[in-house]
């Protein structure tokens, strides 16, 4: 019904929009700030190298099992080094060529030794150039010192030593120990310089008769290596890493290349990906407050602040000192603030804000979707139990429900978990349960914030004020019990009516009782105050002055409100109860008295205002004067009932006091019905009771009589 013209509405609203577009930007980009200043400022920044010491102690975020390759590669390497070399077996074909160059070479220092034409110096150099023998020039000194049949004899057991020998298998690395053993092998029957000679001929045509294959060899180890399993390892969360000073090792820097602690991350990825969150997010708060630009609260650019704020410091605090760690992700009470929003602004708003405030929170967590889980789902369970928190007992069920929640959101993703022991499951389950505890008492200090600095009031602020020993309420109760009972009439018939169109009915009921607060300031002015047969004191002044006098009951209420510090809210209903309607009985009497009614200022018999601005004030409007109006005219009947509240809303409506607020034509529908059941039910006749005669018992009974609505 607001007649505002589409000039102001455009321009309030294009104002409004700029700025809070402004704010929905610096939000936004320092939201992104919250998501990728914690890894770019951390020391990842340089990747740790194998034998670098480490700058600080780091510690597994998570459990995980996984297959280790350097463990596997260590193992398999040191199964491959096991493998004994592989060697042909002995062939007989080297045997038989290394006697073949015995006998050729025995055969030759024979002919040398039988040369009688050479000198001995000649026949040594002969034998030198034997062909495939070689021995030391005391070698042959000897042999050419020896016997014919000494000589003899050494050939043939010479060649019976070699072949004996050449028999088995030998390798390289046995080469050595085969010519030692050669003295062993000799007929005893030699002297020792004839062992020592045929050992010198014998040991240069010992050669290993069992060759090294290689092929062979590779084959083994790398049989030896398939054979080992791969090696898989298990880190706990919270098990350290690597410590502070420690060299770091490559079954090190794997496991810190497994939780991604090895190598800094991709910072143009990190950038982007952020950066379309970020944007997704802004995009959807944006559509949100667009759909949401006829509640005031919320458009209201103190309240946009100071929710980014806050939703900043939530975020700001889970990324850059929480979702680091092992246990303390599930002991921060994230459900705190949607459970403020919820209160103090409204339902739908927290729930969404709550989603926005986990996504951003667990992005890039390893466990992300366990705990974008644990963080939403309590968050809503606890919204839906504490409602508009009008008791501290709500707040206690819904940090309980919040702990409940959260607990079933880690047993189901840990119980059957093999990254968990026993001892994990039970700090977890502990840190839900702290969480829920932690996230309703946090919540109450937030709403007591929240309620201050937008001045808006809590339900249990309202619920607090309304109450008999509320210091303003007792001076009401003791100046004008009056006004008091009018007050509580109003409440009443107010408060029924804001409930059937979904106003704020605690509100509205909290500001009827207050609403007419200004008459205490001079309570025996006004008629619900006046001992019945005193004199009335508006007959003996000017009709002005009387005027002045009641319209001063508004600004006295203000300035009581204020002193005792009634919210913002309340004050709009002493405010606006009235509007900016006139004192008829007053103005009419200056008409009436006046010669010339032009003389009458009007402005002087008019409240200050200003008309109502709201559903609530106005409800309080229509029901302050149906209330008043049915008891001056002492309505009884529901024609005449039906009658005052048409006559009420309908002088309210033509006089414009309805335009500046939400109310529909459906709305006053609603009201009118309400407002007559409420009458009917409060102003029903009795019949009288009947007199009965002394001496008799005869029961008397009571019964009300419930008149039949008429057609409105």
């Amino acid at each position: 019904m607001a007649r505002k013209s589409t000039t102001d509405k455009l321009s309030e609203t294009s104002t409004y929009g700029v700025i809070n577009g402004i704010i929905l930007v610096i939000t936004c980009l320092l939201a992104f700030g919250c998501l990728v200043l914690p890894d770019i400022l951390s020391d990842q920044n340089e990747a740790i190298r194998i034998g670098q010491v480490a700058p600080q102690e780091i510690t597994a975020p998570f459990s995980i099992t996984f297959e280790s390759k350097v463990l596997t590669d260590q193992a398999r390497k040191e199964a491959a080094a096991g493998v004994e070399p592989v060697f042909l077996p002995a062939d007989p074909n080297i045997a038989k060529a290394q006697l073949e160059t015995l006998n050729n070479a025995l055969y030759f220092f024979t002919s040398v030794r039988n040369d009688k034409f050479s000198t001995r110096q000649q026949k040594i150099n002969d034998m030198r150039s034997a062909d495939k023998l070689t021995l030391k020039d005391e070698a042959y000194e000897a042999i050419l010192n020896l016997t014919d049949e000494d000589w003899q004899a050494i050939s043939v057991e010479a060649n019976r030593v070699l072949e004996l020998v050449l028999r088995d298998s030998i390798r390289n690395d046995q080469i050595g120990r085969t010519r030692s053993n050669l003295p062993a092998v000799i007929d005893f029957g030699f002297k020792s310089d004839q062992t020592q000679l045929i050992t010198m001929i014998v040991s240069p045509l010992i050669v290993p008769t069992s060759l090294f294959s290689e092929e062979l060899t590779q084959q083994a180890r790398e049989a030896a290596r398939n054979s080992v399993e791969p090696i898989t390892r298990q880190i706990m969360a919270g098990e350290v890493l690597v410590r502070r000073g420690q060299i770091v090792g490559p079954a090190d820097l794997e496991a810190l290349n497994v939780f991604g602690l090895g190598e800094p991350e991709n910072r143009s990825d990190l950038l982007i990906t952020s950066g379309i969150l970020v944007a997704i997010c802004g995009l959807i708060c944006a559509m949100y407050y667009n759909r949401q630009r006829k509640i005031p609260v919320l458009t209201e650019t103190r309240t946009i602040i100071l929710v980014a704020a806050f939703f900043l410091v939530f975020l700001g605090l889970a990324r850059f000192l929480v979702m680091d760690r092992t246990v303390i992700p599930w002991i921060f009470p994230i459900a705190a603030f949607g459970l403020t929003i919820a209160i103090v602004l409204r339902l739908e708003t927290g729930m969404l804000l709550s989603l926005l405030l986990a996504v951003l929170t667990v992005f890039g967590h390893p466990r992300d979707m366990e705990l974008a889980l644990f963080y939403i789902l309590p968050t809503f369970a606890g919204i839906f139990v504490i409602g508009r928190a009008r008791r501290v007992s709500s707040f206690l069920g819904a940090g309980a429900v919040v702990s409940l929640v959260g607990t079933a959101i880690v047993l189901i993703f840990r119980i059957g978990d093999n990254f968990t022991d026993s001892w994990g499951l039970v700090s977890l389950t502990a840190s839900a349960l702290l969480n829920g505890l932690a996230a309703g008492a946090l919540t109450i200090l937030l709403e007591y914030i929240f309620s201050f600095v937008l001045d808006v009031p809590t339900a249990l602020q309202l619920m607090d004020i309304s109450r008999p020993d509320h210091p303003l309420m007792q001076h009401v109760l003791q100046t004008m019990p009056g006004s008091y009972q009018h007050s509580l009439q109003v409440s009443n018939l107010a408060e029924q009516a804001a409930e059937a169109i979904g106003a704020d009915r605690l509100l509205v009921r909290v500001g009827a009782l207050y609403h007419d607060v200004g008459k205490s300031e001079n309570p025996g002015f006004f008629i619900e105050n006046q001992v019945r047969g005193s004199v009335d004191p508006h007959d003996d002044i000017p009709p002005e002055v009387a005027a002045a006098t009641i319209i001063k009951h508004v600004t006295d209420g203000v300035a009581l409100a204020k002193r005792y510090r009634l919210p913002s809210r309340v004050i709009d209903f002493i405010r606006e109860h009235h509007g900016t309607l006139m004192t008829r009985y007053q103005y009419g009497k200056a008409l009436a008295k006046a010669e010339n009614p032009d003389d009458v200022d009007p402005t002087l018999f008019r409240y200050p205002g200003p008309a109502p601005r709201s559903k609530e004030t106005a409800i309080l409007m229509l029901a302050d004067g149906t209330e008043a109006k049915s008891r001056a005219e002492n309505a009884r009947t529901d024609e005449e009932i039906i009658e005052v509240i048409n006559s009420v809303i309908n002088a309210c409506k033509d006089a414009g006091q309805l335009d500046n607020t939400d109310l529909t034509l459906k709305d006053l529908s609603t009201i009118r019905e309400s407002f007559f059941h409420t009458l009917q039910r409060s102003y029903h006749p009795r019949i009288k009771y009947p007199e009965t005669r002394r001496g008799k018992t005869e029961p008397v009974h009571i019964t009300s009589q419930t008149q039949t609505p008429v057609e409105k």
